[in-house]
C-alpha cells in the first residue's frame, strides 16, 4: 500500500490537526528506549484493517487482548506481543483505535511504526490524539489539557487535581456558570422584546439583578479554586538574592534536601544562576540561586550580577537573604539594603525577607538591632523569617510563610487549571461587573444584554465553546506526540 502524504511545514497547527481527522494516525505511545512493553497506537478508519494485515488475524473483538506477531511484508516476523482493539465511537478518540504492544526496543518500535506508515497510517502530531477525542465530543477542552497536566505533574496534588478536572469536575463548574448566563441572558432579552407586558418592568424589580449577583458570586467562588488550580500546576519562580556570602546557595541548599550549590566563605563563589525544582508543602518552587550583587571588576562575576538582575525582575517571588551579624549597618535597615539593592523597594507582595544566620543572635546589640528591624518591617506591610541555613532553624516557618503570601492554600478537592483559564474568568467577572452598572445604573437592557454576551462567550473559551482555531493548535501541539 502506498505511503499518505506527510504533514505540512506545520504540524501542530489547528489547520493540520483539522484536516488529518479523515486519515488514520499512529505514533509511539511509550517512552523511546530499553523497556519490558513498548505500545504503539492507532486511530482512524484503516486501523482496523492495518492491524488484521500487520498480524495475518481477520478478526480482533474489540476491548480483548489478542496475542500476536507482527510481521514485515516478506512475511518476516518484526516482534510479537498483544493487540488491543477499541471500536469507535467507544474509544478514546471515537474513531477505531488500535494499540500494538510489543518489546519496548528503539529498534523494535522503529520497525514496527515503519511497517504501520507502509500499510497507509501516517505519523500523528502532538496531541493529535487528544485533539480527535476533542473534536468528536469525547472530551472538551479542559479535559483535553489535564491529560498534558497529569502528566507534566510534578507533585501527587497536583496530579491528584488534573485527574479531577480530566474527570470533568472543572467542566462542570464551568458549564453550570454557562446555563446561569443563558438563563439571565434569556430574562434580559424577554425584558427587551416584553417591556410592557402585565405592566412589569422586568429590569427594575430585582429578579435579574438578583440573579446577576448570585453569578457573579459563584464566578468568583470559582476564580478562587482557579487560582489554586493554576499555583499547582505551575508553581511560582522564586529569585534568591542578595550580598555575597549572605546565605543564599546555603538556603538554596537546604530547601532542596541536597548540595546542590556550591558554599564557601570566599565571597562571589556563586558567579551565575543556578536552578532547582522542589515541591514544599504541596506547592512546587521553581527555584533560582544568584551572584551576590555588589560592585566588581571582575568580568565573569559582573556578567553573573547582570544575569541575577535579569532573574529578579522576572521572579513571582523573591526572597532577600541577608547575614543578621554583618550586612546591617548601624544606619541601615533590611528594608534600606532591599532598596539599595534591587535600586527601588519591591512591592510587599513579592518581596519576603530573609535573616540568616539567625542562630548567631546571642549579641544583645544584634538582637536588639534585628528586633526594631521586624517593628519597622511589620509596620510597612513586609514579612521577615529568621532562619539558620547551618542548623534548619526557620525553614518550616520560611515554606508556611511563602505559601500564605502567594496564597496557596488549596482545598482537598482542588482542580488543576491554567493562565488562560484565569483570563477568561477574570474578564468573564469584568463583563458581569459591566452589566450590573448598566442595570442597575443606567436601567440599559441592550447594554445588560451585549455585556451578558460577552461574558458568555469568554466563559466559553474554557471548555472550548468558542476558542479561535490557533488558541486550539497551541494548545495540543504542546502535547506528546502520543497523546
Amino acid at each position: 500500500m502506498a505511503l499518505t502524504t506527510p504533514h505540512s511545514s506545520d504540524p501542530n497547527s489547528s489547520e493540520n490537526l483539522g484536516a488529518s481527522v479523515s486519515t488514520t494516525i499512529a505514533a509511539i505511545a511509550t517512552p523511546i528506549g530499553r523497556g519490558g512493553v513498548g505500545v504503539i497506537r492507532l486511530s482512524g478508519a484503516q486501523a482496523y484493517a492495518i492491524a488484521c494485515t500487520l498480524t495475518g488475524k481477520s478478526d480482533f473483538t474489540p476491548r480483548m487482548a489478542s496475542f500476536c506477531r507482527f510481521y514485515q511484508a516478506d512475511g518476516t516476523v518484526i516482534d510479537e506481543g498483544l493487540v488491543l482493539y477499541f471500536k469507535g465511537p467507544h474509544s478514546f478518540t471515537g474513531e477505531d483505535v488500535v494499540e500494538l504492544q510489543g518489546h519496548g526496543g528503539l529498534i523494535l518500535q522503529n520497525q514496527l511504526l515503519a511497517r504501520v506508515f507502509e500499510l497507509g497510517a501516517k505519523q500523528a502530531s502532538a496531541g493529535e490524539f487528544s485533539y480527535r477525542a476533542f473534536d468528536n465530543d469525547k472530551l472538551d477542552l479542559v479535559q483535553a489539557e489535564a491529560i498534558a497536566d497529569a502528566i507534566d505533574a510534578t507533585s501527587a496534588a497536583a496530579a491528584s487535581s488534573a485527574i479531577r478536572s480530566l474527570s470533568g469536575e472543572f467542566s462542570k463548574e464551568i458549564n453550570q456558570l454557562l446555563e446561569q448566563l443563558i438563563h439571565l441572558r434569556l430574562h434580559v432579552e424577554a425584558a427587551i422584546d416584553f417591556p410592557d407586558e402585565e405592566d412589569v418592568d422586568f429590569l427594575s424589580d430585582g429578579v435579574i439583578q438578583n440573579k446577576l449577583e448570585q453569578t457573579q458570586t459563584k464566578i468568583q467562588q470559582v476564580l478562587a479554586t482557579a487560582k489554586q488550580g493554576q499555583l499547582l500546576r505551575d508553581g511560582i519562580h522564586v529569585v534568591l538574592a542578595g550580598r555575597p556570602n549572605a546565605g543564599k546557595s546555603s538556603l538554596l541548599n537546604r530547601l532542596a534536601g541536597q548540595e546542590r550549590a556550591i558554599v564557601t566563605d570566599v565571597a562571589g563563589t556563586t558567579r551565575d544562576t543556578l536552578q532547582e525544582t522542589v515541591v514544599l508543602n504541596g506547592l512546587t518552587l521553581h527555584l533560582t540561586d544568584t551572584a551576590g550583587l555588589r560592585e566588581t571588576e571582575d568580568t565573569v562575576e559582573r556578567i553573573g550580577i547582570e544575569r541575577a538582575r535579569t532573574a529578579i525582575t522576572q521572579a513571582d517571588m523573591l526572597l532577600m537573604v541577608y547575614d543578621v551579624t554583618r550586612d546591617l549597618e548601624e544606619s541601615s535597615t533590611p528594608l534600606q539594603l532591599a532598596e539599595q539593592l534591587f535600586g527601588e523597594l519591591p512591592e510587599a507582595k513579592r518581596l519576603l525577607i530573609i535573616a540568616n544566620k539567625s542562630d548567631l543572635l546571642n549579641d544583645n546589640k544584634i538582637e536588639k538591632a534585628a528586633s526594631a528591624s521586624q517593628a519597622e518591617i511589620k509596620n510597612r506591610g513586609y514579612e521577615q523569617v529568621n532562619v539558620s541555613c547551618e542548623t534548619g532553624a526557620g525553614i518550616d516557618t520560611l515554606v508556611e510563610t511563602l505559601c500564605h503570601k502567594v496564597g496557596f492554600h488549596p482545598p482537598e478537592n482542588s482542580l488543576i487549571a491554567r493562565t488562560r483559564h484565569l483570563d477568561a474568568l477574570r474578564r468573564t467577572a469584568e463583563y458581569l461587573v459591566e452589566a450590573h452598572e448598566q442595570l442597575t445604573v443606567f436601567q440599559a437592557g441592550e447594554l445588560v444584554a451585549e455585556s451578558l454576551r460577552q461574558a458568555q462567550q469568554s466563559l466559553g473559551e474554557i471548555t472550548g465553546e468558542f476558542s479561535a482555531d490557533d488558541l486550539l493548535g497551541k494548545i495540543f501541539g504542546s502535547f506528546c506526540i502520543g497523546k
